[in-house]
């Protein structure tokens, strides 16, 4: 057999997951992520290592952006084959993906006006990375796949997905490959999700791969608690609402604002916090609820008996959705403290920029941080601890409380890492770490080598290696 991996993204870095899979005369996209990190982002504009109508299949772990938010331009560039992932993945893909469109739309006007405005020209151009009608070229070729159902993807190729409880439809994928010799097995992580979160099941084991692509975001520590979680949040909103200040809380549109829903329903049920009025400040965000709503099928024993007794957490007293522009330019005129979740989740464009601008000059307000930021983001700067950022090309000095609750992550961590390559019956041939910043990455390859003894490798950008 004959078969090379290429890592083009996420490779000693967080997003941009892609990696190319070449077997059999084949060519098989895993992952076509966008990338955040802002000193990265000229990449998203580079073409293609190999032709896009030369790839015969993509396979989608989830509908993070990071992992589907370059379809659009993969696409425009000549890809027609079909994107494989999950029935909830497909729906939630379409939905992250024209939201995308959108912003890179809206923010390469306001590039094209500010820099006409400052007798500049832009590096790209001053036009968008894709469009809303790039987008719309993507969905048909969405093809929905089942957990645990095994698809062909080319002549000796198939692949199957597995629930990975990250987020509603993650998956991993292991792919077989038959050909002269033995046939060979890789097992892609995708985002490893955690063990006894609210929601999601949790993530299926895999009991033998060849080679396994491993995700490392937080591979050098573990995550508070679930009760830590609660009572944490349960802290930030009463401390808030005595300091008479406004909560914003960015959060990624998917998963992370349902699960903060979630938790607030709960203290809502056990009288531990004010029954202030919580804005889910996301058009975009309300139709992945809405997803949620249609996939019950996904939920956990705990999340199903909550909806049994009709405590859903996407419906309790106090709980507006803002879909309309005006909806949202109205919350800072509400005088008292209110819980505002928006996006983007590392504060990179969105509604949450204007509710920050609002809110990061006042001391009695509070930022909280439920997710990963990327290093380069305004969101990281701002968790750094800088003492002012620019938004909206002006400078607002940082005085709001700057609170982060780390134990909302969907993404495992080095414990739950551990775990999941534990389901592996035997020894894998190299086991690949990436989606991670350089020293974590390095420091969970570390951890395999000590605690498995097996072949670790942290592959850099570009990286190519040879399967056999």
């Amino acid at each position: 057999m004959k078969a090379t991996l290429s890592f083009l993204g996420a490779a000693q870095n967080v997003t941009g997951s892609r990696y190319l899979l070449e077997a059999n005369g084949s060519r098989i996209l895993i992952d076509c992520g966008l990338y955040q990190e802002r000193n990265l982002r000229s990449r998203n504009w580079d073409p293609f290592p190999v032709p896009a109508k030369s790839i015969d299949a993509v396979l989608v772990t989830h509908a993070h952006l990071d992992h589907c938010g370059l379809l659009p331009k993969l696409v425009r560039e000549g890809f027609h084959g079909k994107i494989h992932c999950t029935a909830a993945t497909s729906e939630i893909s379409q939905i992250v993906l024209m939201d995308s469109a959108h912003i890179q739309e809206e923010d390469a006007a306001y590039k094209a006006k500010r820099h006409r405005r400052e007798g500049r020209a832009g590096k790209y151009g001053d036009v968008p990375l894709y469009t809303a009608e790039d987008a719309g070229r993507v969905l048909p070729l969405f093809s929905r796949v089942r957990y645990e159902k095994p698809i062909e993807l080319a002549k000796g190729i198939e692949a199957t997905f597995h629930n990975i409880g990250h987020i509603l439809g993650a998956s991993s994928i292991k792919i077989t490959i038959n050909g002269d010799g033995p046939a060979r097995s890789l097992l892609f992580s995708g985002d490893v999700g955690r063990w006894g979160r609210p929601i999601l099941r949790d993530p299926t084991l895999v009991k033998e791969a060849d080679y396994v692509v491993i995700e490392s975001t937080y591979g050098n520590r573990d995550h508070e608690a679930a009760t830590d979680v609660k009572e944490a949040l349960a802290e930030v909103i009463n401390s808030t609402h005595a300091a008479g200040g406004n909560l914003v809380i960015p959060s990624f549109a998917l998963e992370r604002s349902q699960d903060v829903l979630y938790q607030l329903n709960e203290l809502l049920l056990e009288d531990r916090v004010p029954n202030l009025m919580v804005f889910m400040d996301s058009p975009m965000a309300i139709n992945v609820t809405e997803v949620f709503e249609r996939h019950p099928e996904l939920y956990d024993e705990e999340m199903t008996e909550h909806i049994n007794n009709h405590h859903s957490p996407f419906e309790f007293p106090g709980l507006k959705m803002t879909r309309a522009t005006n909806e949202s330019k109205a919350i800072n005129h509400i005088k008292g403290t209110v819980v505002i979740i928006a996006g983007s989740g590392m504060c990179t464009g969105g509604r949450v920029k204007h509710h920050l601008a609002n809110n990061i000059t006042r001391r009695e307000s509070t930022i909280l941080f439920v997710g990963y930021q990327a290093v380069g983001t305004l969101g990281r700067i701002i968790e750094d601890g800088a003492e002012e950022v620019r938004i909206f090309g002006r400078t607002w000095p940082v005085e709001a409380r700057i609170a982060r609750i780390h134990g909302f992550s969907a993404h495992a961590g080095r414990s739950e890492l551990m775990q999941w390559l534990g389901g592996l019956a035997s020894r894998p041939r190299q086991v690949f770490v990436t989606h991670g910043e350089p020293s974590r990455a390095a420091a969970f390859a570390e951890h395999i080598r000590q605690h498995k003894g097996w072949d670790v490798t942290v592959p850099s950008y570009k990286d190519k290696v040879k399967l056999d």
